[in-house]
């Protein structure tokens, strides 16, 4: 029963930045996801555990053998599949013996692996790897593949803790399921950084990380959106409840005031009538005093009781950081063709050639393996590619296209300039507006858009691409939830719900394609589009 166990971790970036301050939780055997908005430090926290950076101050042990498969995975370069897999030795020492050199050495290479490349057969198998030569090289391997081989060597460790960040970005529909059936057979201490949601339902419980905090919710992701909604329910009704209780509160302080005001000035007359000696009644007008100061004093403090109470509930209350939006500027008459390809081929891609016609305001998505041409296919629809054979006609107006790289708007520039650049005839502050409306609110429109984040950076290339001069009819999204925490991915569901021309979306994301409301699917494999 192999666990992760934090006590104390603290850890701060070199200029004192603190990302943990005492840290202290426990992940138990089985399967946790790990969630939280990019910036929070789950990438860092891994890498704690893994022992790639080091605490200030505190521990992260784990109990057994560790596993570790990062983000940020080397996408070319010479080592061989058998490098990567850790299994290169000991092929070489199973030669050598089976060419009939006896050597010492060689056996102490082996061990008790007589069987290794029967396992690394079978693990590659099992993650879609099958027939993948173990001399071919990094360099000759694609991003989804080089996922999977890496989760392979993880795999042939025999690990009793596994740490996984991200495993299924840059994996095809069907790696993923791959992937999906060997983690469902885990059965020792597992800790997934993801943005999957079909991944993330296949957990026992998800781990939240808040504000330096870990808090745990048994089920998976579904039943703990849920429970975050109950929570979220439950806040809003606790601050509505402090809200009266402090305007109650409130009231009943003034009114009292006001009491003892009333009784001041009555008890000041009435002592002048009775003609009661002066220090007689200098005394009873102390007392006066101090009664009316101590009952002040009581509903004083009752209301900073009651503005105490609101200060938690607004504090237990989650922000929601959603965009809404209205584009009603980017509408397509139903019918009216944006897009007709008739035998279009670029290289040796599309085989025959591909038909392809995109009418009205419809939503497609278009799927396939890695390496299918889906990319390609988009970049030709945007005009960004002639094709070598077919025909094109296009209908006026913009089409926009956002690469995986999100590299249309210019990162020396704010993101203000930027939009300006995009929409130079809406009056700045309607710029403003609208850069709030995308979350980008006060000094947060002059960050330069080099120094954001992935999430940040999206809604930047949103903001200037919707609202840019003339507004988009067809926009054309390669894979937009790569790198996206679940607040980003909501965040661009609500874009594109509130969008009224036509997208086509490359996306190997099952859920995210169904909250877009997708028309029809076109799939792209071995040069046919279906």
């Amino acid at each position: 029963m192999s666990e992760i166990v934090l006590s104390g971790l603290s850890f701060s970036w070199p200029d004192d930045t603190p990302v943990f301050d005492h840290l202290s939780a426990t992940v138990p055997a089985g399967r946790t996801g790990l969630v939280a908005p990019n910036g929070s430090g789950k990438t860092t926290l891994l890498k704690l555990v893994a022992g790639v950076l080091r605490p200030s101050g505190g521990s992260a042990v784990v109990d057994g053998l560790l596993g570790y498969l990062p983000q940020d995975l080397p996408l070319s370069g010479e080592p061989s599949v058998a490098e990567i897999l850790g299994v290169a030795p000991v092929l070489r020492a199973l030669a050598a013996v089976e060419s009939g050199d006896v050597g010492e050495e060689h056996f102490t290479t082996i061990g008790t692996d007589w069987d290794i490349e029967e396992r690394t057969r079978a693990q590659l198998d099992r993650l879609g790897l099958a027939g993948l030569a173990l001399d071919r090289t990094l360099g000759t391997l694609s991003g989804g593949q080089i996922v999977s081989l890496g989760l392979a060597a993880q795999l042939l460790k025999r690990p009793d803790v596994l740490l996984l960040d991200e495993p299924t970005n840059n994996l095809d529909l069907e790696a993923r399921r791959k992937l999906y059936a060997v983690l469902d057979d885990w059965s020792g201490c597992l800790l997934v950084v993801s943005h999957d949601r079909a991944l993330l339902d296949r957990m026992d419980r998800i781990a939240e990380l808040d504000r330096g905090e870990i808090r745990f919710h048994g089920g998976n992701f579904t039943a703990y959106e849920e429970a975050v909604r109950a929570a979220r329910e439950v806040a809003e009704k606790n601050i509505r409840s402090a809200e009266q209780e402090v305007k109650r509160e409130k009231r009943e302080l003034q009114q009292a005031r006001e009491r003892a005001a009333r009784r001041a000035s009555t008890a000041s007359r009435n002592l002048g009538n009775a003609g009661l000696p002066k220090i007689f009644a200098g005394t009873m007008k102390r007392n006066a005093q101090e009664s009316a100061a101590k009952a002040d004093g009581t509903h004083a403090a009752r209301v900073g009781a009651a503005k105490a109470k609101l200060d938690q509930a607004e504090r237990e209350l989650r922000s929601e950081q959603k965009i809404s939006l209205q584009l009603p500027q980017t509408a397509v008459p139903a019918g009216r063709t944006l897009f007709l390809g008739a035998g279009l081929r670029v290289r040796d891609l599309f085989g025959d050639g591909a038909d392809l016609a995109i009418r009205g305001p419809e939503r497609i998505a278009l799927t396939g393996p890695n390496g299918a041409g889906k990319s390609t296919l988009l970049q030709l629809v945007a005009g960004l590619l002639a094709p070598s054979a077919g025909t094109v006609t296009r209908a006026e107006g913009r089409a926009a296209y956002l690469s995986q790289r999100l590299d249309l708007l210019d990162d020396d520039r704010s993101v203000a300039d930027n939009l300006a650049a995009a929409a130079p005839a809406m009056p700045a502050a309607q710029r403003m507006n609208l850069l709030a409306r995308f979350l980008f609110r006060g000094p947060r429109a002059q960050l330069p858009v080099g120094v954001l984040s992935g999430g940040e950076r999206l809604r930047a290339t949103l903001a200037c691409v919707l609202f840019a001069e003339p507004a988009p009819q067809l926009l054309l999204l390669d894979e937009p939830t790569n790198n996206l925490d679940l607040v980003s991915t909501g965040q661009l569901e609500s874009a594109l719900t509130a969008y009224r021309g036509a997208f086509v979306v490359v996306s190997h994301d099952e859920r995210f394609l169904a909250e877009i409301g997708i028309d029809r699917t076109l799939h792209l494999a071995d040069g046919e589009l279906r």
